[in-house]
């Protein structure tokens, strides 16, 4: 396995990095499992903020998946670019949910066009 395919990993478990702050700051209790849906809806500052990095990590997650599964495919790129595009996409994806947390919402949006440009980016140098 490639380290790439080792980010995808990676990748698919940071959403539940950050439930976990989402539930640990807004309280979480065992009572609150019967409908953890509503009891992430409910909170806020922080709470919400852990929520919202889940969710758009979640949607993210996807795209670059298949930008890196593609990339393997075509196989047109060394596979030392793909293995440094794919760290680069982790180390975006934990600065912005870092800047999240944070409420720095303008570094929070560059690291997300960053990770964005970084998907991009693996169909270019597969092109």
């Amino acid at each position: 396995m490639t380290v790439a395919l080792w980010c995808i990993l990676i990748a698919i478990f940071l959403p539940y990095v950050c439930v976990g702050v989402a539930k640990i700051s807004g309280g979480f209790r065992l009572k609150d499992n019967h409908d953890p849906r509503d009891f992430l809806d409910s909170l806020d500052g922080l709470g919400r903020r852990a929520n919202a990095a889940q969710l758009n990590s979640f949607e993210v997650t996807p795209a670059f998946a298949a930008a890196v599964i593609v990339a393997h495919l075509v196989g047109n790129a060394e596979l030392v670019t793909l293995n440094v595009l794919s760290v680069l996409f982790i180390t975006s994806r934990l600065l912005y949910i870092i800047f999240y947390l944070a409420d720095w919402a303008t570094l929070r949006s560059l690291a997300w066009f960053v990770g964005m440009g970084l998907i991009v980016a693996f169909f270019v140098v597969s092109a």
